[in-house]
């Protein structure tokens, strides 16, 4: 088998890979991050591969994996918030409504040869949509409270204490935890 590399220090991505059984290393990448493209998808997508390229240029064999989520409401992205109140305002928007979650995930494989002509590689995208109950400002307070909101896109995390407010989902459920895993799964069958 093949080695694998996640070029991400998320421990939710890295909880996802070892939950299907994979065995990987992970080296964050340290990629500058550029958006070119304007479709949420194609940011995702051109993210994703940005990270993995990145990771890939110092590695002779193996599959590197790089992945990017963002949280796409009324057409813009949310980031992740950058304070309380940056926290607080996406819970606001996001709240009593629908938004989409959208993860790029980019594999490339290596097979020896460092300046990557014999790289292959695989880019794709997954959308999910996320209908949040109303959120009272006391609650909305409350969740900021648990610290969960400061490190995820869109302020929150479906797999913590945001759960309370998921009223349901139309998707891949990984997906906006971080990781499309049963579809890259698919795609890594195709070189492991």
């Amino acid at each position: 088998m093949k080695k694998i590399i996640l070029a991400s220090a998320s421990p939710r991505r890295s909880e996802l890979l070892r939950q299907i059984g994979l065995e990987f290393e992970v080296v964050p990448s340290k990629a500058e991050e550029t958006i070119t493209k304007r479709l949420p998808g194609e940011v995702v997508e051109e993210l994703a591969l940005q990270k993995a390229e990145a990771v890939a240029a110092d590695v002779d064999e193996g599959i590197v994996i790089g992945a990017d989520t963002i949280v796409w409401q009324n057409g813009k992205i949310m980031g992740k918030p950058k304070d309380r109140e940056s926290a607080r305002r996406m819970l606001r928007e996001i709240q009593g409504s629908t938004h989409s979650v959208f993860t790029g995930v980019a594999v490339l494989v290596k097979d020896g040869a460092k300046d990557g002509a014999d790289r292959k590689s695989r880019v794709f995208s997954c959308e999910t949509k996320v209908h949040v109950y109303p959120m009272t400002d006391e609650e909305t307070e409350g969740y900021i409270d648990t610290g969960e909101p400061m490190d995820k896109a869109g302020a929150y995390g479906i797999q913590g204490a945001f759960a309370a407010w998921v009223e349901s989902i139309e998707g891949d459920y990984n997906n906006v935890v971080g990781l499309p895993v049963a579809a890259l799964y698919q795609v890594l069958k195709q070189y492991l």
